[in-house]
């Protein structure tokens, strides 16, 4: 697949990431779905998101965990917040990344809620604000703020991050006299004893988020060796070639797939969740790979008749989970740019993100923010408070990650080499370093 075919692809992964739902919408702006507005009356800012709130003097009560962080900023302030959303009928030709590009690049909002690869884009043309000096941004984890600094600069700061992981039946671990894999050999071993006692595809996968095991090896050593930021920089140099980092995670699937343990001709045309869970619910599939939250919710693995835990993916540092995150951002030449950075430092503070990370049940950027979660998360979590964990996504590369990593696994399902696929990477690389 070509560059540009491949970019015109990088919303569709994104979206299985669950944290913004690209609904379909239209093609220009129609001012009759906006909430409207008078300037002189009251102060404004204008936020641009998925999320909807048609009241803006809406009672708490119904409001989502970001809208209780909204509130705050309101009322600290005696701002109003104008939700601009990607619901309006007219974005149906476009995606919500397309049109957050066409409106920052206009000024037609202060603050918005992006993507990575837009935070990249964006912060790379000088188009968002620094954020380095707001009070909320000395309580980033450190790896949150290196996530999201694009030419040194603090771009965007996310309200949650979403943590991946391998879901494991612990009780057919027992049975068959297994402990929980830590590293790429012991998965191995893993998946051989239970296809040799009956299990014949150990591993239900999708095609959204196999990825998640190619991060975990890849990135290991760069997010825990202690110097991410010259390795990050030497892979936007060129001095360091991403398909060195991505070979051994690649080589990994190819095994998988050899002998049987994934079936990757399903894997490539299965929705994320839908064709794995019901084995997997039933005792027949041992091994599947979800969210966080898809460990809150009986419509997931909320609800399991054997003892369900989740587990960081194999690694040479052990059991790693994989990250990703949206992030909130403020239009560098934006009409009310000084009141939505106020704004945004109230809703990313340790005091709203205790409040939304409740609600919502999900692990907070901040490092001073900690929230109880359920018994089957704990091994995940624990790894996360240790700050162990890689990131899925990061603004600060100059090739996207996320959505360039699913499609090129999808060509690996499909039938391509290894060595195809990092001619991939490296064509990306390649591509990103003409533009730079």
């Amino acid at each position: 697949m070509k560059y540009r075919k491949k970019k015109r692809w990088i919303s569709a992964c994104l979206a299985a990431l669950a944290i913004l739902t690209t609904t379909s919408c239209g093609g220009h702006e129609d001012p009759k779905n906006l909430i409207p507005q008078d300037a002189e009356e009251e102060r404004i800012i204008n936020l641009f998101s998925p999320m909807e709130k048609t009241d803006p003097n809406a009672e708490n009560v119904a409001r989502t965990a970001s809208d209780l962080t909204v509130s705050m900023a309101e009322e600290a302030l005696d701002v109003t917040m104008v939700y601009r959303t990607y619901t309006a009928e007219n974005y149906q030709d476009k995606t919500y990344d397309k049109v957050c590009l066409d409106r920052a690049r206009n000024n037609m909002d202060d603050l918005y809620l992006l993507n990575p690869d837009t935070v990249l884009t964006l912060g790379a043309e000088g188009l968002l604000m620094d954020l380095s000096g707001l009070d909320s941004a000395k309580n980033l984890r450190e790896i949150i703020r290196t996530a999201n600094t694009v030419d040194g600069k603090l771009v965007a700061i996310p309200q949650e991050v979403v943590a991946y992981g391998l879901f494991v039946n612990v009780d057919m671990f027992k049975q068959y006299g297994l402990t929980l894999p830590k590293t790429p050999e012991e998965f191995l071993e893993c998946c051989r004893v239970f296809q040799e006692n009956g299990v014949e595809t150990p591993v239900g996968a999708n095609r959204w988020w196999l990825e998640t095991f190619v991060f975990a090896q890849a990135y290991a050593g760069l997010y825990n060796g202690g110097n991410p930021q010259a390795e990050i920089a030497a892979l936007n140099s060129g001095e360091a070639r991403y398909s060195d980092y991505m070979r051994p995670g690649f080589e990994f699937l190819q095994t998988l797939i050899d002998r049987g343990y994934i079936d990757a001709e399903k894997a490539a045309v299965s929705e994320a969740i839908e064709a794995e869970r019901p084995d997997f619910l039933a005792g027949k599939t041992p091994i599947v790979m979800a969210y966080w939250g898809a460990a809150n919710t009986e419509t997931a693995y909320g609800k399991t008749d054997f003892e369900m835990q989740v587990i960081g993916f194999p690694s040479s540092r052990g059991q790693m989970p994989v990250m990703s995150m949206t992030g909130l951002a403020v239009g560098a030449e934006a009409e009310h740019r000084e009141d939505a950075a106020k704004a945004l430092d109230i809703m990313v503070s340790d005091e709203a993100l205790q409040i939304y990370s409740e609600t919502n049940r999900v692990i907070s950027p901040s490092k001073n923010v900690k929230v109880d979660c359920v018994p089957a998360l704990q091994p995940l979590n624990d790894r996360i408070e240790e700050g162990v964990y890689v990131l899925g996504s990061n603004a600060g590369m100059n090739v996207e990650q996320w959505g360039n990593t699913c499609l090129i696994v999808r060509e690996l399902l499909s039938g391509a080499s290894v060595e195809a696929c990092m001619a991939s990477f490296d064509a990306l690389q390649d591509a990103a370093l003409r533009e730079s």
